[in-house]
């Protein structure tokens, strides 16, 4: 390729990026106008929630108590060797409410629930349902789309305080019931160490961004998606990377912005 090439075609993908990014910004602009249906018929969130939320919570609660009991025998072991196993209970959970409960419960939903979102918004364009609702003057973002968007909003901070309440829990048995730490020590270290505004309250913070990002993302890839069977597989393949990247991006960003003053 020459060089006139190489700029025509390095000009057409950031063209192509700069559309994209505007047509996603004007796509959730819309949701958020249209959000009133979202509530005013409040079943139609009600039956998202369910599909987003309850049926994402076996791999929450497994993942978390698996998490946890992770968390409990490697912060015995490195606290062991400073003679302060007393204080497992309070890494755990300052480890989970901080970080790995939001973060991973993001990840996890995004895998799960963004996924099917984006599949099932795409499969809904590739059959022409879509089309078939403008014919009929049924807005497709107030009817589908924005009752996904709430639904996952309201999830995410949800599955993300039980994913941190199960590692807690796994951490436990791993800790106390296991290996035989005193069990007064491991829940009064725990109460002793978590701060309510500074811990919980940042942690349930960066789940409700981390919802707006991946359900934002994933019904966007969704609707933008080719109507062919191969533009939704990419589709849905791009929901996973895109929002797991962009869960890791954020939380740095909000870590660096909630804890600088500590």
């Amino acid at each position: 390729m020459t060089i006139v090439e190489n700029l025509r075609f390095l000009g057409h993908r950031i063209v192509n990026a700069v559309w994209r990014i505007g047509y996603a910004s004007r796509f959730f602009m819309l949701i958020l106008f249209y959000s009133g249906t979202s509530f005013r018929r409040f079943h139609l969130t009600v039956k998202e929630l369910f599909s987003s939320g309850v049926m994402s919570l076996i791999i929450i609660l497994v993942a978390g108590t698996f998490v946890g009991m992770v968390l409990g025998l490697q912060g015995y072991e490195t606290l062991k060797r400073y003679g302060s196993e007393s204080a497992l209970g309070s890494l755990v959970a300052l480890s989970l409410v901080r970080e790995l409960g939001p973060v991973l419960a993001a990840l996890l939903f995004a895998s799960r629930a963004g996924s099917a979102m984006t599949a099932e918004i795409g499969l809904m364009k590739a059959t022409e349902q879509i089309s078939a609702m403008e014919m009929m003057a049924i807005n497709p973002i107030a009817r589908v789309v924005a009752p996904r968007f709430w639904a996952g909003v309201i999830s995410m901070p949800l599955l993300s305080a039980l994913f941190s309440a199960m590692g807690v829990f796994g951490g436990y048995v791993v800790g106390v019931v296991l290996i035989g730490v005193d069990q007064g020590s491991f829940w009064s270290q725990m109460q002793a160490g978590v701060d309510f505004q500074h811990d919980i309250v940042n942690g349930m913070i960066k789940s409700f961004v981390f919802g707006v990002a991946v359900t934002a993302i994933a019904l966007f890839e969704g609707y933008d998606a080719p109507p062919t069977a191969e533009g939704v597989s990419g589709a849905t393949t791009r929901t996973v990377v895109e929002s797991s990247l962009t869960i890791l991006f954020l939380d740095f960003i909000l870590t660096a912005f909630m804890f600088q003053g500590e």
